[in-house]
C-alpha cells in the first residue's frame, strides 16, 4: 500500500514567514528550539514527512535540516533520524510558587466526604477493563440521554434489592452529580408551574439556591425532636426530604410523616424529591428503605455515587415518575457523564464489586463513629453527640452560646470544622441550637486519630 499524506511521520506545528521558504522554515524550527518548545532530544519528522505537511519541496526541508545542523540546533544520526540538540535552553522564568494558604488546615472533619484513600482502585480498574471488552462498538457513540442502558439496568437492579426502590430501566436517568439532578427536576417543576418548594429546616445551602436559580422559592418546614413536620405541607409544588438520614440533624424521618408527605403528593399533585445521599451506610440495624416505595407515582428519588465510591466521579441517578420522565430527558438534551465510566459502573454493580465496597466502608465509619462517641463522652461530657448510627457524620450538640468560638478555636488548631447554624435555612422558624457537624469520613485510617485528638481539644 503506498504511503499517504495521512501516514507519514509525526505531527510538528510550525509557520514559516518571510518570502524565502528555506530562511522562514530555518527560522522556525531555530526559534521552536531556542523557546523550548522544541524539548532537547525531541525528534522530528523526516524530511519527506514534513515536506509533505507543509506543501514545499524536500530539498529546502533537508537544507532547513543541515543548516541547523551546522549551527549546533539539530542533530542527524544514520538510523536516528533529525533530533533536537541536547543544549541548554532559554526557557520563560518559572513563576513563582502559590504561597501556602494561611490557616490551611492539618485536619478537616467537614461534612459529606467520603474517605478518597480508600477508593476501590484495583477493583474499579478491573470492571473498567472487564466493561471496555464487552462494550459494543455503538456505545461510544453520542448515545441515550438517559444514560447508557447497561448501567439504568443495574442500578434498577441494585435499587430494588438493596434499596426498596420501585425502578424501571425506562424511567432511570443518570446525571452528573446530584447538582446537576436536582437542577433538572427544579426546571422541570418550574415549567409544570410550580413556584414553591418545600425544604427542611436544616439542609445544604447550595440545593436550595440551585432550586431558586430554576425560579422556585423555597420555605423550610418546621423542625422538631421527631424531624420534618411534613404533615404541615400545603400549597407547595413539591418538597425536597432526606428521609432515610436527615442532612445534617441526623435523624431518620417516622414512619407517620412519611406516609403523610406521599398522602400529600397525592393529594394536591405535588412531588416528593428523595435525597438518599447516604442511605446505604446505617450502623445499628438494617438501612431504612427508601420513601420512593410508598408512592413512585409521585416521588423523585435522587441517588449518588459520591458518598458511597467518590464525587469525583460525577455520577448521580434519578428515578423518576413515569409522568415526569420524558419532560426530565427533554432537558437533559444529550448524555452528561462519560460512557466509559457508566459502563464501568454497571460493571462494578453487576460484578457484585459495589457491594463489597459499601459493606467494607459500613464497618470503616461504624468504628470511626463509635470511636467519635466514646472520645466525646470521656472527654468532654458536656457535649452529646445526638442522631442515629448513619452516615458519614455526627451532630455534636454544645451547651448554648458557644458554637462560633468553638469553630474559631478549631481553625486557631489547624482544624477544619462546621457549625449547625450554617446549614439552617434563613427563614425556618426551628430553635436554634448550638452543635457542630462532624465528617468523620473523609480522613483517612491513617488521619482519623489524630483529627479526633484535636476536635476533643476545643471541645469545652
Amino acid at each position: 500500500m503506498p504511503e499517504s499524506w495521512a501516514t507519514l511521520g509525526v505531527d510538528l506545528h510550525l509557520r514559516p514567514t518571510g518570502p524565502r521558504v528555506r530562511r522562514g522554515l530555518t527560522d522556525a524550527l531555530r526559534e521552536a528550539v531556542r523557546s523550548g518548545r522544541l524539548a532537547p532530544g525531541t525528534r522530528l519528522p523526516s524530511s519527506r514527512s514534513l515536506a509533505a505537511d507543509l506543501g514545499i519541496a524536500r530539498n529546502t526541508v533537508a537544507d532547513a535540516y543541515a543548516d541547523l545542523v551546522a549551527e549546533g540546533w539539530l542533530t542527524a544520526r544514520q538510523g536516528s533520524g533529525t533530533r533536537v540538540a541536547d543544549r541548554a535552553v532559554s526557557a520563560p522564568p518559572a513563576p513563582p510558587p502559590h504561597p501556602r494558604a494561611p490557616g490551611r488546615p492539618t485536619h478537616s472533619l467537614d461534612a459529606g466526604t467520603p474517605d478518597l484513600a480508600a477508593f476501590p482502585r484495583a477493583e474499579w480498574l478491573r470492571a473498567a477493563r472487564r466493561a471496555l471488552n464487552a462494550a459494543p462498538n455503538d456505545a461510544l457513540g453520542y448515545g441515550d440521554p438517559r444514560g447508557r442502558a447497561e448501567l439504568r439496568t443495574a442500578l434498577a437492579a441494585y435499587l430494588s434489592r438493596a434499596r426498596g426502590v420501585r425502578a424501571d430501566p425506562e424511567h432511570i436517568v443518570v446525571c452528573s452529580g446530584f447538582a446537576h439532578g436536582l437542577r433538572l427536576l427544579g426546571e422541570a417543576l418550574h415549567a409544570r408551574g410550580a413556584r414553591t418548594v418545600a425544604v427542611e429546616s436544616y439542609g445544604l445551602p447550595p440545593h436550595w439556591s440551585l432550586l431558586e436559580r430554576a425560579g422556585l422559592r423555597t420555605a423550610p418546614l418546621p423542625f422538631d425532636a421527631h424531624g420534618t413536620r411534613t404533615e404541615d405541607l400545603d400549597g407547595e409544588g413539591a418538597v425536597l426530604l432526606t428521609p432515610a438520614h436527615q442532612f445534617p440533624m441526623g435523624v431518620a424521618l417516622r414512619p407517620e410523616r412519611r406516609a403523610a408527605a406521599v398522602d400529600w403528593a397525592r393529594r394536591t399533585g405535588g412531588l416528593v424529591l428523595e435525597d438518599d445521599y447516604d442511605g446505604e451506610f446505617r450502623y445499628d440495624r438494617q438501612p431504612v428503605g427508601a420513601l420512593q416505595d410508598l408512592g413512585p407515582d409521585h416521588v423523585a428519588y435522587l441517588g449518588t455515587a459520591s458518598k458511597s465510591l467518590a464525587p469525583g466521579l460525577r455520577l448521580a441517578w434519578l428515578v423518576l415518575p413515569p409522568s415526569l420522565t420524558r419532560e426530565v430527558t427533554r432537558l437533559v438534551g444529550s448524555p452528561t457523564t462519560g460512557v466509559l465510566d457508566q459502563l464501568t459502573l454497571a460493571e462494578f454493580l453487576t460484578s457484585g464489586a459495589y457491594d463489597r465496597h459499601v459493606r467494607a466502608s459500613r464497618l470503616r465509619y461504624r468504628r470511626r463513629r463509635d470511636a467519635l462517641v466514646e472520645a466525646v463522652a470521656a472527654q468532654a461530657p458536656d457535649v452529646r453527640v445526638t442522631g442515629i448510627a448513619a452516615g458519614l457524620h455526627a451532630v455534636l450538640q454544645l451547651p448554648p452560646g458557644i458554637e462560633d468560638s468553638v469553630v474559631r478555636a478549631a481553625a486557631w488548631q489547624g482544624l477544619a470544622l462546621m457549625g449547625l447554624s450554617r446549614f439552617r435555612h434563613t427563614e425556618a422558624r426551628a430553635d436554634l441550637l448550638d452543635a457542630l457537624v462532624v465528617g468523620y469520613g473523609g480522613p483517612t485510617d491513617r488521619a482519623w486519630p489524630a483529627a479526633l485528638e484535636a476536635l476533643c481539644r476545643v471541645l469545652p
